[in-house]
C-alpha cells in the first residue's frame, strides 16, 4: 500500500542529475587512469588528474546525501539511495589510491595487463553512466538494466582473470630479480582489481533497487 501510495506523490527529480554528474565524473576519471596505465613522463599529470575528479565526484556525493536528509519525497528508497551513491564514489575512490599508489612508488611503466584493465574499467564506467538515466523509468527499462548490470559482471569477471594473469607474469618476471619491482606491481594490481570489484558493487545496487521497483 505505501509503494502504490508513493507511486501517486510528487518527486524530488534532481537525484538523477547529480547521479549523471557523478557518474561523468567517474568516466572522466576512469579515462584519466587509462592515460596514466599508458606510462611515460605525463604519468604524474594524469595521477593529478584522477585525484581532481576523484574530488569532484566526493562533492557531488556530499550533494546527494544533503538532499537525501532534506528532500520529503525521494525517487526511491533513501537508504538505496545512498548505498548506490556510496558504491559509485567507492569506484572512483579505488582509482584515487592507484595513483596515490603511482605517485608514491615513482611508477612509469605498466605491464600489459594493467593497461587491458584500465581499457575495461572504462567500458564499467561508461556502462554504469548508461543506466543512471534508465532509472527514471525503471518499470521501462528493466530488460536493459539487467543487461547493462550481467555486462558489468562480465567485465569485472574478465579483470579478475586479468590480475591474476598479471601477477603471475610478474612473479615469472622478478623472481630472480628485483623483489620490490613484483611488490609494487602487485600493489597497483589490488587497487585495479578493488576498482572493478566497486562497479560489481553500483551494478548489485541497482539490480537491487529494479527489484524493489518492479
Amino acid at each position: 500500500m505505501l509503494r502504490w501510495f508513493r507511486a501517486f506523490l510528487p518527486k524530488e527529480e534532481r537525484f538523477f542529475d547529480l547521479f549523471a554528474r557523478h557518474a561523468q565524473t567517474v568516466v572522466q576519471g576512469a579515462l584519466a587512469l587509462q592515460d596514466m596505465m599508458r606510462g611515460g613522463d605525463e604519468t604524474p599529470v594524469f595521477c593529478q588528474r584522477v585525484n581532481q575528479f576523484e574530488h569532484d565526484a566526493d562533492g557531488i556525493t556530499r550533494e546527494v546525501l544533503t538532499a537525501v536528509r532534506r528532500t520529503f519525497i525521494t525517487p526511491f528508497d533513501r537508504g538505496d539511495i545512498k548505498n548506490l551513491i556510496t558504491s559509485m564514489d567507492d569506484a572512483i575512490d579505488q582509482m584515487q589510491q592507484t595513483a596515490k599508489a603511482v605517485v608514491l612508488f615513482e611508477v612509469r611503466t605498466f605491464e600489459p595487463p594493467m593497461r587491458e584493465i584500465a581499457t575495461l574499467l572504462v567500458e564499467c564506467a561508461n556502462l554504469v553512466s548508461r543506466a543512471l538515466p534508465l532509472m527514471q523509468s525503471i518499470g521501462n527499462n528493466v530488460a536493459m538494466l539487467t543487461a547493462i548490470t550481467e555486462e558489468i559482471g562480465k567485465l569485472e569477471g574478465r579483470i579478475d582473470d586479468l590480475h591474476d594473469i598479471g601477477l603471475k607474469e610478474l612473479f615469472l618476471k622478478h623472481r630472480n630479480g628485483n623483489s620490490m619491482d613484483f611488490v609494487v606491481g602487485a600493489e597497483i594490481y589490488k587497487h585495479l582489481e578493488k576498482v572493478s570489484d566497486r562497479f560489481d558493487d553500483v551494478a548489485n545496487e541497482i539490480n537491487s533497487i529494479v527489484i524493489e521497483q518492479v
